[in-house]
């Protein structure tokens, strides 16, 4: 009798699951993310009542005393075990508060590219209670100089591959009272001091944790730098609570402890620093560090510190799936892949081509209070709608208006949600669980990111820029940007700081900047529509040199139309969908048209040159 009873009970249970899995064959995947999502909830909630706050640097000394011989840093030829990067830091630490003075609260500001020292900083100063103010690379001048204005950062540490950088702007640093330390042996220039030899003297033993005791979780851990309307770069607060939720996407994804990451995306960025360090950190992961992409030498890198996890974005997967085809493409032991902006068609030829990857897409913004996960593997998702992370993060779509670049309100003056299969922008509601923190020094555009009364009076819902779809089965499929930014290989790009630098060039008089799609590509790459002066030619060599000096390679207009009026509205404000969609077929335009050709500069564009980059002949 008890055995009838129990087998009904399993036949029961079968042919339920049997119904959930017809109804939703997604089931068990949203079951495990259910579970997945209760247990990082419950985490976080212990987290917040600690006493003493417990941040990542407490994770990564907890991984230090499990296993200090565990390989942490793969890089080039040299590896680092997290017992030796505690030291390393704990060197760095030391000689900074000896020679810079640093207390708690200080901001720090790091000017490195990706190599080890860049992480010994980053765990000396969160150990010395201190902000890190992470700095692109690749900005110069007055870009560099505003970062220190928006963080209010007392000292730079920098790699000695941008000494150059720094001392273009050395002068206003020392005025501003910036210590300025680079990563080297010696300096023997005035206003900057060396750092690693001070390193080197220094005592490698743990510091006092009430160096950082009155840090917690709503205090900021990092300055990341993004790219806006206002045309320079604008300092996202990412907080304690911030950098853990980042940090968890590891564990939604599926990475395991005994897992290898290959990062090389850049650390001054979200993706590489926070999804890519810090939740390899929480898992206790080695990490094989690599300076720069190479598709060359990816897969051979994957092979030669048999990698199982990779980061990516969209542009990345083409380059590798463009790559030249070899007979060991499947020979690695890669399977799982995290990453956000990878197109639908580059996605099933990464699997058909690499093999068996698990392909994890993702959604976010640096500054944003709203995140999606596909963590279903549905190709071409960048998430899937859960009504748990709809309860803890409120979210809609709504509908927009492109040509006057608003909201659409109803008669009571509040915006209206699209329906499924519907494009709308993304807004999240902005509350005590779901936080908009905003920009440093910066109140204009952190307000300007705020949208109000969207549903009832007075509610606060964070404005993401970006248009969004969601389908019948609940997966959200990215659309389109919104506004000034466009993205280009992996970068945000502001289009009035690239043409606040086309206006310093001589024959320029009014410049409008935006982005164009380009076949085969994602994102949109760089154009700007130029009125020139009275009685002046274009001088594409001028120009040239000029955005060459002041812009990094992916803000740098790849195509440059001539007009002889700029169309601008009623408000005075540039015109750019109409520019944005004519696009830069000389068949089509009749304008003089231009082409930023490699190393030479920019050349007439032909028909020929059109051709070759739709064809995709010509690598942009």
């Amino acid at each position: 009798m008890i055995a009838y009873v129990l087998y009904s009970a399993l036949a029961g249970l079968a042919f339920l699951a049997f119904l959930l899995y017809l109804r939703n064959p997604y089931f068990l995947k949203d079951l495990n993310y259910t579970v997945t999502a209760i247990k990082i909830a419950m985490q976080l909630r212990k987290f917040k009542k600690q006493k003493p706050f417990y941040s990542i640097l407490d994770r990564f000394l907890d991984k230090v005393a499990r296993h200090p011989q565990k390989k942490f840093i793969l890089f080039e030829d040299s590896s680092y075990t997290y017992s030796q990067a505690d030291k390393e830091s704990n060197r760095v630490a030391r000689a900074l508060s000896t020679h810079a003075k640093l207390k708690e609260g200080d901001t720090v500001a790091l000017f490195l590219g990706n190599e080890p020292q860049f992480v010994w900083v980053w765990l000396a100063l969160t150990k010395l209670g201190c902000t890190a103010s992470l700095l692109n690379y690749n900005i110069r001048s007055k870009s560099l100089l505003h970062c220190f204005s928006c963080c209010e950062a007392k000292v730079l540490v920098a790699g000695a591959d941008l000494r150059d950088a720094v001392e273009e702007v050395l002068p206003t640093l020392n005025q501003q009272g910036v210590r300025v330390f680079i990563l080297s042996e010696e300096c023997d220039g005035e206003g900057i001091e060396s750092l690693s030899d001070k390193v080197q003297q220094a005592s490698d033993q743990p510091l006092s944790p009430e160096l950082r005791a009155n840090i917690n979780i709503k205090s900021p851990a990092l300055y990341i730098y993004t790219s806006g309307t206002t045309g320079l770069p604008k300092a996202a607060v990412i907080n304690h609570e911030r950098l853990w939720l980042a940090s968890f996407l590891q564990a939604v994804s599926g990475v395991r402890s005994d897992d290898i990451i290959y990062i090389y995306l850049p650390l001054y960025h979200s993706a590489g620093f926070l999804m890519g360090l810090c939740g390899a950190i929480d898992k206790g992961l080695t990490i094989v560090l690599r300076r720069k992409f190479s598709a060359s030498q990816f897969w051979n890198d994957c092979r030669k510190y048999n990698v199982t996890v990779i980061q990516y974005i969209g542009e990345i997967m083409r380059y590798l799936c463009n790559a030249p085809k070899r007979d060991n493409d499947r020979d690695h032991k890669v399977r799982l892949a995290l990453g956000n902006g990878i197109r639908a068609d580059i996605w099933a030829d990464f699997l058909q081509r690499f093999g068996d990857i698990r392909i994890c897409e993702c959604y976010g913004a640096t500054e944003g209070n709203i995140g999606f996960v596909n963590y279903v593997g549905k190709v071409g998702a960048i998430g899937r709608e859960h009504f748990l992370h709809k309860m803890g993060c409120p979210y809609a779509l709504i509908r927009y208006d492109t040509e006057k670049e608003e909201p659409v309100r109803n008669s009571k003056g509040f915006c209206i949600e699209v329906p499924r299969g519907e494009t709308g922008l993304l807004v999240a509601k902005i509350g005590e669980r779901t936080p908009f923190s905003g920009y440093a020094k910066n109140k204009q555009q952190t307000e300007k990111k705020k949208l109000r009364d969207v549903f009832v009076k007075g509610d606060f819902y964070f404005n993401s820029g970006d248009l969004l779809k969601i389908d019948n089965e609940g997966f959200v499929f990215f659309q389109d940007r919104i506004g000034d930014t466009f993205r280009w290989k992996g970068e945000n790009v502001a289009t009035t700081e690239v043409a606040d630098h086309l206006l310093m060039v001589d024959c320029v008089e009014e410049a409008n900047v935006y982005g164009v799609k380009v076949p085969g590509h994602e994102g949109r790459i760089g154009m700007a529509s130029l009125k020139l002066k009275e009685n002046m030619d274009f001088d594409g060599k001028t120009t040239y040199q000029h955005v060459k000096n002041y812009l990094p390679s992916y803000a740098r207009p790849r195509f440059i139309r001539i007009q002889d009026a700029l169309v601008v509205t009623g408000t005075f404000k540039q015109m750019k969908g109409k520019l944005a969609e004519d696009g830069f077929n000389p068949a089509v335009i009749k304008d003089p048209l231009f082409y930023l050709e490699d190393n030479k500069g920019y050349v007439p564009m032909t028909q020929e040159i059109f051709n070759s980059i739709a064809e995709g002949r010509v690598r942009l």
